[in-house]
């Protein structure tokens, strides 16, 4: 049995678990690993006995060897609403789960319109599909992860020698991407962060005109993509060799924080207890109300996927799941530090995926 007959063969038991006929996957990453197709134009209907995929003209070569264990089905582009009934249709109707976290009310309502006709057919949407099967990765998938985390590695170990005084943030993120790109990643995970000084207190900040300045502290993250894997890193940096207490005393929280967490989270562990092992590190220091995101979250097709690290994610996080594992200070007027690490999660620790130094001195 390949990977997509055992994936095929886990959707079916989820099927029967649900007490429903079939399910509809429209989400790129869903149908890619479901199917292993990667065009853009998609829709697998799933059955206890049947796997259609449905797509047009310009994919369906591309279908063909992507998806051999998959029924085709042509589905013209602007004709897709009317044609998706012809998908059910095949699968004679009944109850078809669908994407409650992906399909428009509009698709929805263009689904139901269109199926009006078709006996006994009924779409019941559920928040998660498949994505619970997807926390978990193969061996191959931690393999790809891993390729994008050494080309993350390699360039923000660049950091050092290339960040230079009066470069502005978007300067430093364009020559990170370029970099990135050469060598060997398809796209960028996300656009790249870089965060100098003030900003740093801004989690997600999109570079600007600013120009690095001695005594900047500085928030790099970014991550490559990868045969459609992403990876997820950040450091933090210190412009000049003689960076001031505070910067030492956030730098030194954040880093013990993350150290306490990879140390001591394992496989069978709830998402809040693995978050805690790092937040209360820093709350203990007095700065809980400055750590305000989760401390990690999973990485696979997606950026940001099951599971989540955080503060109110109760179930239990699997062995072979990817994490980030991120804590951060971030203090208005001031600035910020993040130190972020991917790692599979197995029975007894960690595995680190991310191998990046942390050095946090720019020398001028």
């Amino acid at each position: 049995m390949n990977v997509t007959e055992e994936r095929l063969a886990a959707v079916r038991s989820l099927l029967e678990q649900w007490e429903v006929d079939g399910i509809v996957v429209t989400y790129g990453d869903n149908y890619r690993w479901l199917s292993g197709f990667t065009g853009t134009n998609c829709t697998l209907v799933v059955t206890a006995d049947q796997a259609l995929l449905g797509t047009d003209f310009r994919y369906w070569e591309q279908a063909e060897r992507q998806s051999p264990e998959f029924e085709l089905v042509h589905m013209g582009r602007g004709e897709q609403f009317a044609q998706f009934v012809d998908l059910v249709k095949m699968v004679g109707g009944g109850r078809l789960v669908i994407e409650g976290s992906h399909v428009s009310i509009a698709k929805f309502r263009a689904w139901k319109k269109e199926c009006a006709d078709v006996e006994g057919v009924a779409f019941v949407a559920r928040t998660t599909t498949v994505e619970g099967m997807r926390m978990v990765k193969t061996a191959a998938e931690i393999e790809m992860i891993r390729e994008a985390a050494a080309i993350t590695d390699a360039v923000m170990a660049q950091v050092n020698d290339l960040a230079k005084v009066g470069m502005t943030e978007k300067g430093l993120a364009w020559e990170l991407e370029k970099r990135m790109r050469e060598m060997g990643a398809d796209d960028m995970a996300f656009d790249v962060i870089v965060a100098a000084g003030e900003n740093g207190a801004l989690a997600h900040h999109r570079p600007s005109d600013r120009p690095l300045q001695e005594g900047d502290s500085i928030v790099i993250d970014m991550g490559a993509k990868l045969n459609g894997y992403h990876s997820d890193l950040t450091r933090s940096f210190h412009m000049g060799e003689n960076p001031d207490d505070k910067f030492w005393y956030v730098y030194n929280l954040v880093h013990m924080a993350q150290k306490n967490a990879l140390e001591n989270m394992k496989a069978g562990m709830t998402g809040i207890e693995i978050d805690a092992l790092a937040r209360d590190v820093i709350a203990d220091a007095g700065h809980g109300d400055a750590f305000g995101h989760s401390l990690g979250h999973g990485v696979g097709l997606d950026i940001h996927e099951g599971p989540s690290l955080s503060f109110v994610s109760k179930p239990k996080v699997m062995a072979g799941s990817v994490v980030t594992v991120e804590p951060g200070v971030y203090l208005s007027g001031w600035g910020g530090v993040r130190i972020e690490d991917l790692v599979v999660v197995t029975k007894h620790g960690v595995e680190f995926l991310s191998h990046c130094p942390k050095t946090p001195i720019i020398k001028m």
